[in-house]
């Protein structure tokens, strides 16, 4: 099964206090292509994603968009334990001095420490990281089936298009071949014809060298061999179809020969019927070439 370049998947989710959407798109390319947009305070995110797509993926510009809330709720104060540790003991030895010194303190509070400076602070983000990082990882492996099964499923499209317009040239390869016979009898007719029109022209001609020229004139006319590398070609893409996976650059490099082919034919014809069916091979491979370009 071949797959497309193209693709689009979204998916959100949530995990307290954080709520997330994801956006995956993916457009033609050369190669592959990753753009990331994700926090990057998450740390190995970014590498994670890349391993998990790349691994899926084997050409294409794909766009990962992750966009990522947390939600300014109760629980996100926390309690500077260092700074408690210190303040604690800078009261019990001011605690100490003032009873060496027969000063009464009166006793002090949680809510007189907890206003001191330090103590109570704002959870950051990052305390966050490595959990919230395992947890976007798991939910991303969703979203990457989505977009794959797209992916898929338009290179099935493409496959039955590529498949019905192989068997176009194949037929139109097949009515070039049965034209053969009959253009080399007219074609043999014509030297003949332009071999006495020669003679009866030409004093002391010599008839051997100008019958050698016209059949070298046969040679380079013939188009056996064009009809037989269409036909490989032809068996060549439809392996490359039934292989699937990653063929695009193979079956883009087999439209370039069978438009050479196409083109040969075309300068070769010298007949009607013959021309008629060359114009019509290349505008199936003109077809075939631009559903190529979809091919992962």
């Amino acid at each position: 099964m071949i797959n497309s370049m193209t693709g689009f998947a979204s998916a959100s989710g949530a995990d307290a206090p954080f709520s997330w959407a994801w956006e995956v798109r993916a457009v033609n390319g050369r190669g592959l292509d990753l753009r990331l947009r994700v926090p990057d305070w998450v740390d190995g995110l970014e590498a994670g994603l890349r391993k998990k797509l790349t691994a899926s993926t084997a050409r294409g510009n794909i766009t990962c968009n992750l966009r990522l809330n947390r939600e300014e709720a109760g629980g996100t104060l926390a309690v500077n334990a260092a700074q408690l540790d210190t303040v604690l003991n800078a009261l019990n030895q001011i605690e100490e001095r003032a009873m060496d010194a027969g000063i009464s303190l009166a006793p002090s509070k949680a809510t007189d420490i907890v206003t001191m400076r330090g103590i109570l602070e704002q959870a950051s983000f990052q305390d966050d990281g490595v959990a919230l990082c395992k947890t976007l990882l798991a939910d991303f492996d969703a979203v990457l089936a989505d977009f794959t099964a797209m992916r898929a499923q338009e290179g099935a499209t493409l496959a039955t298009v590529l498949a019905a317009q192989l068997d176009e040239i194949e037929r139109l390869t097949g009515q070039a071949a049965d034209i053969i016979p009959t253009r080399q009898d007219e074609m043999a007719s014509n030297l003949r014809s332009t071999l006495a029109r020669i003679l009866d022209n030409s004093d002391g001609a010599d008839s051997a060298r100008v019958a050698q020229e016209l059949a070298l004139v046969a040679v380079k006319t013939d188009i056996t061999e064009e009809i037989d590398r269409l036909k490989a070609h032809v068996v060549a893409a439809r392996a490359l179809l039934a292989e699937g996976g990653p063929v695009g650059r193979k079956l883009d490099f087999l439209t370039q020969e069978f438009n050479r082919e196409a083109n040969t034919l075309c300068s070769k014809a010298q007949m009607k019927e013959l021309t008629t069916i060359g114009l019509a091979l290349k505008a199936v491979v003109d077809q075939m070439r631009e559903q190529v370009q979809n091919v992962e």
